[in-house]
């Protein structure tokens, strides 16, 4: 793919949506996304992805990516959440590829997972001869980590933050399930030394908040994309469903769901966008926008799958309609990246920070 530039900075190029549009809708079909479910993997949809270099989007091209911003990146992951691509796409561009390619180390032409980091983790680094690390411990809830080709993580020698990036062949994967069916593996690093090629100091803006934020960030995208795909369905499904006589959409309850669910998904793509912008601009500044973002997202999730599940009545329940490939991803993305009360706190912090004077700009800016 050649390298994809926005128009200004806030902006994505037209064809770049469409492109993948066009891409995950041949894809991603229910029959792709069901089986990707039953046995771990979709290499079908990644060949596509990778082929198209979608997964690398954001990622300089000088470092082995495919150019574009960071705006470009959440855009592709939006539209990948609509259809319930079920690939590693965030974790081999905005965090694994980002990781990466802040250390100055090579981008591999497969799948990247990351270590996420989450309660009960045991991964420990040691430094070596030569700028080697050694690591030792257990990660939980690793993304797609029987599939990857390597895997990259943020941890800390002698006080440094430090990318490593290790072959999934030189650890132990012992597969899991998220409840969308998604991989999250846990693994097992028995003193895997990463070489002076697999390791390497993290650029300055690199950090374990700015690590969490941007996973933070992604799932926001793709929740928004999830959620606008849910009310579409939902949507259709109640204009097409008939009961005495009429469809189901013109009666008062149903179109109430309707209504509360397509405002979900309006505030939660509105929320999302503007973390994306406000990302793009200045990452370090967007802390606010990012946490909100997370925030709305985590909380219309549990609301917009409500509204469509009622509406849906019992077909929503079944193996062979599509809605529960949105709705159990929805519920499976509100917990990563966030624990309870988490990105509510944030925001309220950036609020007390900015003051009575500050507070209104911070919201409406």
């Amino acid at each position: 793919m050649a390298e994809t530039t926005a128009t200004t900075d806030d902006s994505v190029d037209q064809l770049l949506i469409d492109s993948a549009e066009q891409m995950f809708g041949q894809t991603c079909t229910f029959d792709a996304v069901q089986a990707a479910e039953d046995e771990g993997w979709a290499p079908e949809i990644w060949q596509a992805v990778a082929e198209a270099g979608f997964a690398w989007i954001g990622v300089p091209v000088d470092a082995g990516g495919s150019g574009g911003t960071l705006i470009d990146a959440c855009e592709v992951l939006r539209i990948a959440g609509s259809r319930a691509a079920p690939i590693p796409l965030a974790e081999t561009g905005i965090l694994g590829g980002w990781l990466l390619a802040s250390a100055g180390l090579e981008l591999p032409g497969g799948a990247v997972t990351i270590v996420p980091g989450v309660s009960g983790d045991t991964l420990q680094a040691a430094g070596g001869d030569n700028g080697s690390v050694s690591l030792s411990g257990r990660a939980q809830r690793v993304p797609w980590a029987r599939q990857a080709e390597r895997i990259a993580a943020l941890v800390t020698v002698d006080g440094e933050p430090t990318v490593v990036s290790v072959p999934v062949g030189s650890v132990r994967v012992e597969p899991a399930t998220n409840v969308a069916g998604e991989p999250r593996d846990t693994v097992t690093f028995d003193g895997v030394v990463a070489g002076t090629d697999e390791a390497g100091a993290a650029s300055p803006d690199v950090s374990a908040e700015s690590f969490r934020l941007r996973g933070a960030l992604s799932r926001a995208m793709l929740m928004a994309g999830a959620m606008e795909a849910m009310s579409a369905l939902t949507v259709t499904y109640t204009a097409e469903r008939e009961q005495f006589g009429r469809p189901i959409a013109r009666f008062q309850a149903v179109q109430q769901h309707l209504v509360w669910g397509a405002q979900d998904a309006v505030l939660t793509k509105m929320a999302a966008a503007v973390a994306a912008r406000e990302a793009n601009r200045d990452f370090a500044g967007a802390r606010f926008e990012i946490a909100a973002a997370k925030t709305v997202a985590d909380e219309s999730a549990s609301t917009a799958t409500r509204w469509a599940h009622q509406a849906h009545g019992a077909m929503g329940m079944t193996q062979e309609y599509a809605l529960h490939h949105l709705s159990r991803r929805l519920w499976a993305w509100r917990h990563e990246y966030s624990t309870p009360g988490e990105w509510p706190a944030v925001v309220g912090r950036e609020a007390e920070s900015a003051g009575a004077d500050g507070l209104y700009p911070l919201i409406a800016s």
